[in-house]
């Protein structure tokens, strides 16, 4: 083989001559043939722990001397982009640590190029989510500091958009990390998202706070002396559909712990805004095309429920027969199942079907050997009813 690398064209023409049909019977091959083939095969085979290591390196390598060896920050960018592809792997996730590449990647969340932390942060993401050993690790390495840093100060809303996400990841299902971030005044943040201008940014703060308040119940009251309804109420009105949506779940998980001496601590004026939103949810909705009714599934689902929790009545929009449309409730139709049925279960289907009732007027079965005593024929027949069913 020569040392500029395999030669493709030759393995090409090689893999066409031995498949095109015309060739006489294959030859067994040469263990120059096979060693030849071997390394062709094995150049272009990554060694995935190997170019971790490699990537790991230049994390810790400081970023002046990466500038003057000509490396820019697109080339870190990318670099990034190969190891997250790496670590969807959990097995490559968790060995990040071991390889010694977890502490400098946290070390570029606080990286002079917005990018570059942007981009660190969704390889944290990547690495915790469903994933207790790496977050345990993570957590070890004082990995949400920098990460609750970025989330409320970062300059770049992509960057603060981006460690919002990795958070997510890192606390879900993950108690030390959930006591740490409300420990951080982590919901103070969670509000001053929810008032920022990126839609995004306030997607993703509400699918965090939905998370942690129906998984922490207790946590409704302290976002409730946050003022978090006075802008759940504000957001329920969005234009966009998914920060409606949001909005309304976090709204409804605080309504279903409002109950007993809890349901006044609203006040007046808020019940009042709230209804308010919700009728013209009602209206909004009663005016949309049969298209954006269908699209709107969830929400008028989650408008439904939190009227009927917050007034104790079914709202208008289950009178209209908008809360589920026709066939929504219907499920889907079978097309598969009849391909992959086991023997058995086809042959008690079609025996099911052999055994419906028919107009037809069936002959007697014949009987053979005396009958049972006439005192017992009632009895005696459905035994032997039974008896030919059971047999069967």
């Amino acid at each position: 083989m020569a040392k500029e690398g395999p030669n493709w064209d030759g393995l090409l023409k090689w893999s066409l001559s031995h498949a095109d049909g015309t060739n006489p019977p294959p030859r067994n091959l040469s263990e120059e043939d096979r060693k030849w083939f071997m390394e062709a095969m094995q150049a272009q085979t990554v060694d995935v722990v190997k170019r971790m290591k490699e990537i790991t390196l230049v994390m810790q390598t400081p970023e002046q001397v990466l500038e003057s060896q000509g490396v820019t920050s697109q080339d870190i960018e990318d670099m990034l982009d190969e190891l997250q592809e790496h670590v969807e792997s959990i097995d490559m996730a968790n060995d990040l640590h071991s390889i010694g590449g977890l502490v400098p990647l946290l070390g570029y969340l606080k990286n002079s190029h917005a990018n570059i932390r942007a981009k660190a942060a969704e390889v944290v993401s990547t690495i915790v989510q469903n994933n207790p050993r790496s977050q345990q690790l993570v957590m070890e390495a004082n990995g949400l500091e920098p990460l609750l840093s970025n989330f409320t100060s970062d300059p770049d809303v992509t960057a603060r958009t981006k460690a919002l996400g990795a958070i997510s990841s890192l606390i879900r299902h993950n108690k030390p990390g959930i006591v740490a971030f409300r420990l951080a005044n982590g919901y103070a943040a969670l509000r001053d998202a929810l008032n920022s201008e990126s839609l995004r940014f306030q997607r993703k703060a509400l699918n965090l706070i939905h998370y942690l308040l129906h998984e922490n119940r207790s946590d409704c009251n302290v976002v409730t002396e946050l003022g978090f309804p006075r802008v759940l109420m504000h957001l329920a009105s969005s234009e966009d559909g998914e920060v409606r949506e949001g909005a309304l779940r976090g709204l409804l998980e605080l309504a279903k712990d409002r109950t007993g001496e809890d349901a006044g601590s609203s006040s007046i004026e808020e019940n009042e805004k709230l209804k308010q939103i919700l009728q013209e949810r009602i209206e909004g909705i009663s005016s949309m095309s049969p298209e954006d009714l269908g699209a709107a599934k969830e929400e008028r689902q989650l408008v439904d429920s939190l009227w009927n929790t917050c007034y104790n009545e079914p709202s208008s929009l289950r009178e209209k027969g908008l809360v589920v449309l026709p066939g929504e409730d219907a499920l889907p139709p079978d097309v598969a199942s009849k391909h992959f049925e086991p023997p058995l279960r086809a042959w008690a289907a079609n025996r099911n079907e052999d055994t419906k009732p028919s107009n037809e007027k069936k002959q007697a079965p014949l009987l053979i050997g005396l009958g049972p005593p006439a005192q017992n024929s009632s009895s005696g027949g459905m035994a032997g009813e039974e008896n030919r069913d059971t047999s069967t």
